[in-house]
């Protein structure tokens, strides 16, 4: 009966796992994907403190991410973001949706005001990747809502039912009767 020696050593970093190669001699040979790592990156389990290939430097390093700033484009003037704020892309999801669910607030408070209905309100959240680090990142966000108010009563409009019904009068004849 034979038996075969399995080796199972491996190279943990991350959430991957590289097993190690083994020459005809059992001498462990050198992973050169795991070479090409630094020491800071192999130990950490942290994927904000890696530097992911082909970018320039790791999410915690980002420049571009710290620089980062959100401002408001509507001309509501009772919401945040009027000035361009810094916000950190940690927080930046939970801070564009709290943003746009203050336009959502204030189309209710309109309709209400005027007597209005509001028939949807939509909001969409846009994600980006950074060109330095690739972390991805909330940009942006949009509201798209519809309100409609109830017909004002102006000289035109208070008889136009009645002009209305003049104009589909006999419009629906049965001839055969």
């Amino acid at each position: 009966m034979t038996t075969e020696k399995i080796s199972k050593s491996s190279l943990d970093y991350g959430k991957q796992t590289i097993p190690s190669k083994t020459d005809r001699l059992g001498n462990k040979k050198k992973n050169s994907r795991a070479d090409m790592l630094s020491e800071s990156e192999k130990t950490s389990r942290d994927p904000d403190k890696t530097k992911k290939t082909g970018r320039r430097s790791a999410p915690e390093d980002c420049v571009t991410c710290k620089n980062r700033k959100y401002k408001d484009g509507s001309n509501e003037g009772n919401v945040s973001f009027k000035t361009a704020t810094h916000v950190s892309p940690e927080a930046a999801g939970a801070r564009v949706r709290a943003h746009e669910g203050e336009h959502v607030a204030n189309a209710n408070k309109k309709a209400a005001a005027r007597d209005g209905q509001v028939m949807y309100s939509t909001v969409t959240i846009q994600t980006s990747i950074c060109p330095e680090c690739g972390r991805t990142y909330v940009s942006g966000g949009e509201t798209k809502t519809n309100i409609r108010f109830q017909p004002e009563e102006h000289p035109y409009g208070k008889n136009q039912k009645a002009i209305d019904a003049i104009k589909v009068t006999g419009r629906n004849v049965d001839y055969a009767a």
